[in-house]
């Protein structure tokens, strides 16, 4: 086993349901086809923010009728989105590959970010009691997510970020990359190499190296994209210098997208906290061996 290594979570500290963080991922906003908006076509997205009650970390914590998600954005007035779930559902909601119906979050939430984006739009919720959104069955079978891009984890780790940094004009922070585990204490890139990590009471399986958009590009505080930090990624993480004997597709790679074992089993949610120390139960040797 190796010797363990500090963990620093960011977002949601409590694993919850078939696999994820309980708040992570489970809003999204759409236009008027249903279809999912991103960064990568609407970069304002990034000047979101969002705010939950400390409570809702908690272990075993349910809403209230005055529990909210509070939303707010440069022009606008404050959002106040009860944590409460929605009566109205939504079909024909699409991400990707995937299509369903979900919960449809009203018309003040649909007229604040139409009024945002310009455009028409609706905030939904994954409705995880009718919906099932399966990760890609080639890379890790039985695992579902809710509206991530492709699966419920994406780590990342501080010494790579500042590996990175090192050979930019201006550096970027972690914020760029978006992981909702974010490991310190660790050689720059060694998430490339786990197959298998152990969090608490919880395995981790890495299932493939993570390949980056352009949302890396957008600047989170402006919404304003560049040739950063990807041009320079290109130079030392694309699948030509990590991966040369391997098909190449002109992708760059940082973090490590990974599954939750224990979210196959029935279980009571449990946290996983900030300090958590973490172990590596199983490797490869380079890059080049890792799926991706």
């Amino acid at each position: 086993m190796h010797p363990s290594l500090l963990l620093v979570l960011l977002f949601f500290p409590s694993l919850q349901g078939p696999g994820w963080f309980r708040w992570d991922r489970q809003w999204l906003v759409v236009n008027q086809r249903g279809r999912a908006y991103t960064q990568r076509v609407e970069p304002k997205l990034a000047l979101v923010e969002v705010n939950l009650p400390a409570e809702a970390f908690s272990e075993g914590w349910e809403p209230t009728k005055t529990s909210y998600l509070e939303i707010k954005a440069p022009g606008m007035d404050l959002l106040k989105i009860s944590l409460c779930k929605p009566p109205k559902v939504s079909d024909g909601v699409s991400v990707w590959e995937w299509s369903g119906s979900a919960l449809d979050e009203g018309d003040e939430a649909s007229k604040w970010f139409t009024n945002y984006l310009g455009k028409p739009s609706r905030m939904v919720r994954f409705n995880a009691a009718s919906e099932t959104r399966p990760v890609d069955p080639v890379y890790a079978q039985g695992y579902s997510i809710m509206f991530s891009d492709m699966f419920p984890f994406m780590l990342a780790s501080q010494g790579s970020l500042d590996e990175l940094n090192k050979l930019l004009k201006e550096p970027v922070p972690m914020n760029r990359f978006r992981p909702n585990i974010l490991v310190d204490g660790c050689e720059p890139f060694s998430e490339d190499l786990w197959t298998e990590i152990k969090i608490s009471q919880f395995s981790f399986q890495g299932v493939r190296l993570c390949s980056r958009c352009k949302v890396p590009t957008i600047n989170q505080e402006t919404a304003i994209a560049g040739p950063e930090p990807n041009e320079t990624l290109m130079k030392y993480r694309s699948d030509k210098v990590l991966r040369p004997d391997k098909k190449q597709q002109g992708k760059i790679y940082f973090g490590q997208n990974m599954v939750c074992k224990e979210s196959l089993t029935e279980g009571k949610a449990k946290l996983v906290k900030v300090g958590d120390p973490i172990f590596v139960l199983q490797k490869v040797s380079t890059a080049a061996e890792a799926v991706a």
